[in-house]
């Protein structure tokens, strides 16, 4: 079996199955584990990584309504590999190869690759995926074994969380610059871990939002959770959100509860560390309940200091 991977997620969950040694083709973004840095890489952006974020937005916007893709896919490269099958999603232009070229580029392959779309929406759809992946590829009883396993993790969130009646109004964002709500599973993790998102698109895209409702929301606990950014470069997004109106009486920066997380690796990664997400977030919400996983880079408290606070 010759695995192309066309996800970072789809990567980690090939290798959490124990086939590693099968992907013989992966995206420019597959970065975990380490040694996914010695597959061939069949894609590439043209977005620079230091681009500020509103650039970014509205980069996006212009390559996804003129090309529509934001990405190339090496398709000499892909033909020399010859994959058996390609692992890839409909779920979101911005995060992969659009479906569509995935699936012309495919006809001028020799190897007649099977295309497989992953589309989760939710923590189950994750979950499920993992089986997907297994049964497609020959590693159904390590997939399975692998999917227990998340979900005893997410059973014991799950019991610390049911009785306490203070949850906390957090607000998760998906992108600072301009704010976006998070978006399919977000909104069910926060419940998990014991807080109210109400801002979140539950099992849908995140959207962008007008920054009166996060005031209106009044959020106690703040995650950035920056979609295919690391911690650093979500840390420093928070130098932008000091900036925004009102920001200095919000319920979550008085109480020093506004974070960065790396949320490339872990919250806009649909795969099995989606649930090392949850025990971030749960660490996050409820420190009294939940010790600080022991994850490196992972996330942090972001300081803002009085000075750079606007201030109305």
């Amino acid at each position: 079996m010759r695995i192309c991977s066309l996800l970072p997620s789809a990567t980690e969950i090939i290798f959490a199955i124990g086939m590693g040694d099968s992907l013989v083709a992966v995206t420019h973004e597959c970065d975990y584990p380490p040694r996914t840095s010695g597959i061939p890489q069949v894609t590439r952006t043209n977005i620079s990584p230091g681009t500020p974020s509103r650039k970014i937005d509205a980069a996006v916007s212009s390559i996804l309504e003129t090309t529509g893709s934001l990405y190339e896919l090496d398709l000499p490269l892909l033909e020399k590999l010859q994959p058996d099958i390609i692992l890839t999603q409909r779920l979101c232009d911005v995060c992969a190869v659009s479906y569509d070229r995935v699936q012309e580029a495919v006809k001028k392959i020799p190897s007649h690759p099977v295309v497989m779309n992953l589309e989760p929406h939710s923590l189950e759809d994750i979950l499920d995926n993992i089986l997907m992946v297994g049964e497609a590829v020959g590693g159904m009883d390590s997939a399975n074994r692998v999917r227990a396993d998340l979900e005893r993790r997410i059973e014991r969130v799950r019991q610390k969380t049911a009785q306490i009646t203070n949850r906390p109004r957090v607000f998760c964002m998906e992108w600072v610059d301009p704010p976006f709500c998070g978006g399919h599973w977000m909104k069910e993790l926060v419940d998990l871990a014991g807080g109210r998102d109400e801002l979140a698109n539950h099992h849908r895209p995140s959207h962008r939002i007008e920054w009166s409702q996060v005031l209106d929301f009044s959020p106690e606990v703040i995650v950035l959770t920056c979609c295919g950014f690391s911690l650093q470069r979500c840390k420093a997004e928070g130098e932008i959100l000091a900036k925004a109106d009102g920001i200095a009486r919000l319920p979550a920066v008085q109480a020093g509860r506004v974070f960065a997380t790396d949320g490339s690796s872990y919250f806009s990664r649909p795969g099995p560390r989606i649930v090392d997400s949850l025990e971030i977030l749960s660490h996050l919400i409820h420190p009294e309940l939940f010790p600080p996983p022991q994850l490196v880079e992972a996330f942090t408290v972001i300081d803002f200091a009085p000075a750079a606070i606007h201030h109305e």
